[in-house]
């Protein structure tokens, strides 16, 4: 009986135990279930949403280039590809070669699929081919029902419609660069684009616009059940240029193969009318995929046609740049306006003997003579009296040696010498030959196309500076232009200077007399430059071995010309540089004269830009 009654206390001991700890269990069970379904209610109503929702941002379209009259020069068209979707296609080597018999899939192509399936969920499509012509896309819908998986689409790509006579101003976009990642999710889309180079580049803020989104209901392995909610986001904003399409085909036809660079502005508000640099490469070979073959043969190219000479080409003046060294002697007064000095085509000098280009010399000429025929003697002897310390001050306030922030990348600022310059680089104190050199355009002194454009603009305008504009500044239409800023030349020198650029084209000795423009109404006056490019030696001078024709292109003297026109009044000025062209009168002053001539015969159809074209437009830089 004793032990019945201590099994039934052992018994009713573990009973309640159990009891206690199921109920224990049971409570802790009901108090998370209440704190998960009531007090954390929303949190998981929301994370349970997040799982079925799925945002996904969309690429804005890219914003318009125009020129002033609203022709495009870089716009969006349609981008016919074709998607692959692993999980749907079975055999993907099947289907590729099946795909592969209607269109041209090479061996990059394939490895490029595959390690893009390897790298992405099987229900997430891959693009196989992109940029398809509308035959060849309608040849892969004609033929849908044999290759499963495959699914075509259409997207959108940048399209620049006169391609290689724009690729340097206009530039061209890319994929977005490790270094360019900003923390932007917009920039980590595996299609997205941003500019590179040109005014793509300088006005990516702009172009680019602002990301829409997409809101799609997801099941539990992601794939996509719906679309739920769509908003495109904003399209980029247009940018309208000053540049006119028409006259900068017409310079890039008019140079053919030649290696050069033309700049054409209007001498009254600064606007760059064309800016042409060749040879040139086709901007829509950078959407389409450059091979690395082809990116290497464009690097390796001696004519280097990734250069934009127009504004990163660097050379010396030559003898375009005897108009500011007479200025700055004029304005000095270390000559007086009847100066005059004879050349015999030698000038004695230390232990150096200084030529002039005409052999036998030129005789006895005036300051304006002297410009007329490009006498290297008398300019010599202006230099010498004049100094490079004038010489460097009148360079640098025609806006030589310094960049002209017109806002494009890769311009470079040239090089105006001087006594501080030398010694801080090579810690040797200047030579009185050298600012010789200097006076005739050559020795350390660099410009570049660009430059020389706004020094001819300036000197036709009457002496006003020019702020450089590629960009039309629509907030600014209809509101009163700003008075220009004298540069504070001597109305007296200026008169000397232009009457000798005018006696260059149209007088009876001038350099550049072959190239005047025949109608009286539309003559220019201009300047012509020739540049050698390695040392002529003694030999070479005396055997007349020295002639351009003689010489292989490398070793070629470089061709100049600035110009503007019309003589009576001014209205647009160019610079022409033709690298490796000989004479600057011979080669680049026929360009500038038929350049000067056309743009005064389209002038009735200077036009404003169309109303309406843009949506926006600010500077680029301080351009």
């Amino acid at each position: 009986m004793r032990d019945d009654v201590d099994r039934s206390k052992v018994f009713s001991r573990r009973a309640v135990l159990l009891s206690g700890g199921t109920a224990l269990l049971f409570g802790t069970l009901v108090g998370r279930l209440y704190y998960l379904q009531v007090l954390q209610a929303d949190r998981y109503r929301v994370l349970a949403e997040e799982n079925r929702i799925s945002f996904r941002l969309l690429s804005p379209p890219r914003g318009r280039v125009l020129d002033r009259f609203g022709e495009e020069l870089a716009n969006n068209q349609q981008n016919y590809r074709v998607l692959l979707i692993p999980e749907q296609a079975g055999s993907i080597d099947e289907t590729l070669s099946a795909l592969g018999r209607l269109v041209a899939i090479d061996e990059y192509d394939r490895r490029k699929v595959m390690r893009d399936i390897g790298r992405n969920p099987a229900f997430l499509p891959v693009t196989v081919l992109e940029n398809l012509s509308w035959p060849e896309f309608s040849r892969i819908n004609v033929h849908m029902p044999d290759l499963p998986g495959v699914q075509p689409g259409v997207g959108e790509t940048r399209y620049y419609p006169f391609g290689g006579p724009f690729a340097h101003m206009v530039g061209y976009v890319g994929p977005v660069s490790e270094d360019e990642q900003t923390g932007d999710p917009l920039l980590e889309l595996p299609d997205f684009r941003t500019g590179k180079s040109g005014v793509e580049k300088a006005s990516e803020s702009l172009l680019r616009g602002r990301a829409g989104n997409r809101q799609i209901e997801v099941n539990a392995t992601g794939r996509v059940v719906r679309e739920l909610e769509r908003n495109d986001g904003q399209p980029g904003g247009d940018v309208v240029l000053t540049i006119d399409s028409v006259m900068q085909r017409f310079i890039f036809d008019r140079l053919g193969d030649e290696s050069a660079a033309v700049v054409l502005i209007d001498v009254h508000n600064g606007e760059v009318l064309a800016l042409v640099s060749t040879p040139t490469f086709d901007p829509n070979a950078f959407n389409l995929g450059l091979s690395r073959s082809r990116w290497q043969a464009l690097l390796e190219d001696n004519r280097k046609p990734l250069l934009h000479r127009a504004i990163s080409g660097q050379y010396p003046p030559g003898s375009t740049f005897k108009m500011a060294v007479a200025l700055a002697a004029l304005e000095a007064g270390v000559v007086a306006t009847d100066h005059r000095v004879f050349c015999t085509g030698e000038l004695e000098f230390g232990n150096h003997t200084f030529h002039c280009w005409k052999r036998g010399g030129h005789g006895e000429l005036s300051l304006v003579e002297a410009i007329e025929q490009s006498c290297d003697i008398h300019f010599y002897d202006v230099a010498r009296r004049t100094g490079i310390d004038r010489i460097g001050h009148m360079a640098q306030r025609l806006g030589l040696g310094k960049r002209m922030k017109l806002g494009l990348n890769g311009e470079r600022p040239g090089l105006v010498p001087s006594r501080e310059w030398k010694l801080a680089l090579r810690g040797e104190p200047w030579q009185q030959g050298e600012t010789l050199i200097t006076g005739i355009g050559q020795g350390y002194l660099l410009t570049t196309p660009l430059q020389l454009a706004f020094m001819a603009g300036q000197i036709a305008n009457g002496g006003y500076a020019l702020k450089p504009r590629l960009v039309r500044d629509q907030a600014a239409k209809g509101k009163a232009a700003a008075k220009p800023r004298s540069l504070n030349l001597s109305p007296v020198a200026l008169k000397l200077v232009r009457e000798g650029m005018e006696r260059v084209v149209n007088g009876n000795r001038g350099t550049a007399r072959r190239a005047r423009i025949q109608e009286p109404e539309m003559a220019m006056a201009g300047k012509s430059g020739s540049v050698q490019v390695r040392r002529i030696t003694k030999a070479e001078r005396l055997t007349g071995l020295r002639k351009n024709a003689q010489k292989p292109w490398e070793e070629r003297d470089h061709a100049l010309f600035v110009a503007y026109a019309p003589v009576a009044a001014p209205r647009y000025a160019v610079a022409v540089v033709i690298e490796h062209g000989g004479g600057g009168s011979a080669a680049a002053a026929p360009v500038a004269r038929d350049v000067l001539r056309e743009a005064q015969r389209r002038d009735p159809l200077r036009l404003p830009a169309l109303a309406g074209a843009a949506n926006g437009n600010p500077q680029m830089g301080e351009g």
